[in-house]
């Protein structure tokens, strides 16, 4: 499993050159204004309104532009986000990613009940079934790892982890980015495992790693 991280994350590394080049000329004010039709489903602020959409605030800006082009090319599946993508040139995309990127995320909380297995799974793994920690891709609060494919998990809702979770099991999605590793992780996962996870992520932050 450590070998499969480590080939992902060298290949996304090589991915990202491109996208970083196109970020670097964009422009946040663009962005907002580009936004509009992105908060229906994502909020004003970036910060969903509706359980089964994502947070995009404070999501990297390289995760939010590769993942736009993956909706408009098919390859990430999702009706409404290939209507939305479809008459996005790389420059709007690479000025709503930073938009994005650039929004406070919003604060959530892991339900007591959930967050000792939510926690173990989150920083330990699950040995005996071959699961890796997911600290190990996303980091102790939950940021994830800039130019690398893998996500800021912090504060995501509840809702939509699960739901994605439950597509990289069934190989739903797949087939681009880190999608090939998530869907190696999740399928060794149950419903109860996934929604601890899920849980906790949706509480987890930098500062309170820190202060533990």
């Amino acid at each position: 499993m450590i070998v499969k991280l480590l080939s992902a994350l060298t290949a996304l590394l090589l991915m990202s050159g491109a996208a970083h080049a196109q970020l670097e000329n964009a422009d946040p004010q663009r962005g907002k204004a580009a936004s509009s039709s992105c908060a229906a489903c994502h909020g004003q602020q970036g910060n969903s309104v509706v359980p089964n959409y994502p947070n995009l605030a404070g999501q990297h800006a390289d995760y939010i532009y590769d993942h736009l082009q993956f909706y408009k090319s098919g390859e990430r599946e999702n009706a409404i986000m290939l209507g939305q993508a479809a008459g996005l040139d790389k420059q709007t995309m690479a000025d709503l990613a930073v938009y994005f990127s650039e929004l406070d995320a919003e604060l959530g909380e892991t339900p007591e009940e959930l967050l000792s297995t939510g926690r173990s799974i989150y920083m330990g793994g699950i040995d005996e079934k071959g699961v890796p920690a997911c600290v190990s891709c996303h980091g102790p609060g939950g940021m994830g790892v800039p130019n690398s494919g893998y996500p800021r998990l912090s504060g995501q809702k509840v809702e939509y982890t699960i739901e994605q979770l439950g597509l990289y099991q069934s190989g739903k999605r797949s087939g681009y980015g880190q999608a090939g590793l998530m869907n190696d992780i999740a399928s060794k996962l149950d419903d109860e495992e996934i929604q601890a996870v899920a849980n906790y992520v949706r509480g987890l932050y930098p500062t309170d790693i820190a202060a533990e």
